[in-house]
């Protein structure tokens, strides 16, 4: 039979536990900045989405979070599915999604609300210019700025892209 003794110091013990919790601090700032959960992340180039939109205020406070002045209510509400398989003809839309963060394969098959405002101040003064905000579950999931004149898409949410 063998006897193993082991003399413990405080400040040893301390010094361990300090390190432990520093090494798992960095460990979830990393998970958190390489996204190794798997959730979705929106750019840091567009506005964060809020947790919950549920109101009609809560997503007029969200268009103006990139700027927008938008008329009071939406001009048009549409439930819309989003495809099961996406086909060439949405690549350009896809990627301008992908871009302001939003991956829009996580919903495939899903019945989404879009909400269509017109923007009041738009930069060039263009008139008929109109943003529009996918929600699912009460989480905006993709957006676009578009003119209704022509029906082309202009850009992502931010003011600046």
């Amino acid at each position: 039979m063998f006897i193993y003794t082991a003399k413990l110091h405080r400040k040893r013990i301390l010094f361990g536990i300090i390190a432990l919790v520093l090494v798992c601090g960095l460990l979830l700032t990393l998970a958190g900045t390489y996204n190794l959960w798997g959730t979705q992340t929106v750019a840091s180039s567009a506005a964060e989405a809020p947790d919950k939109v549920k109101t009609n205020e809560d997503r007029i406070a969200y268009l103006e979070s990139f700027g927008w002045t938008v008329t009071p209510e939406p001009l048009a509400v549409e439930e819309l599915a989003i495809p099961e398989v996406f086909d060439e003809s949405l690549t350009d839309y896809l990627a301008l999604q992908d871009s302001q963060g939003f991956d829009l394969s996580q919903f495939a098959g899903k019945n989404v609300k879009r909400y269509t405002y017109g923007i009041t101040n738009y930069p060039t003064g263009e008139e008929n210019i109109m943003v529009s905000i996918l929600i699912y579950k009460n989480h905006v999931i993709g957006g676009e700025v578009f003119s209704a004149t022509t029906g082309e898409l202009l850009h992502g949410l931010a003011r600046n892209a």
